[in-house]
């Protein structure tokens, strides 16, 4: 599968399929960006069920100021529209294998269901 151009029309879309979703976020003058481009690439033809997409920062301003990011590459996964893995930074190709299969086995319900004692817990805390 050829990697997805992300921008503010389509995002949302996107990572509420409910797929696993592998974002770089890059601009075409970094060159660890470029350097990135084809281990990225190569990756995303390993794992079809996943999508795999960049969110060009000097196009996409208001995504990357969304998602707080300060330097780029900065690669983040998205599963059922939750933040799995947000890193800054280039991977290795084994590291951005090992980042795909932890991040597709991860069990969602038990995800989802942290994430609502955390803010279960963040409710109950004294003010």
């Amino acid at each position: 599968m050829a990697v997805l151009e992300l921008t503010k029309e389509n995002f949302n879309a996107t990572i509420e399929g409910g797929k696993t979703v592998i974002i770089d976020f890059w601009a075409p003058w970094c060159g660890p960006c470029r350097a990135f481009a084809p281990t990225f690439e190569a990756v995303s033809e390993e794992y079809p069920e996943v999508i795999f997409a960049k969110i060009n920062t000097e196009n996409e301003q208001e995504l990357g100021a969304a998602f707080n990011i300060r330097s780029i590459p900065t690669l983040m996964v998205f599963r059922e529209q939750v933040v799995l893995f947000s890193q800054a930074g280039m991977l290795p190709k084994a590291a951005l294998q090992e980042v795909v299969k932890t991040s597709v086995a991860l069990d969602m319900a038990k995800v989802h269901a942290e994430i609502a004692a955390q803010e279960q817990a963040a409710g109950n805390a004294p003010q």
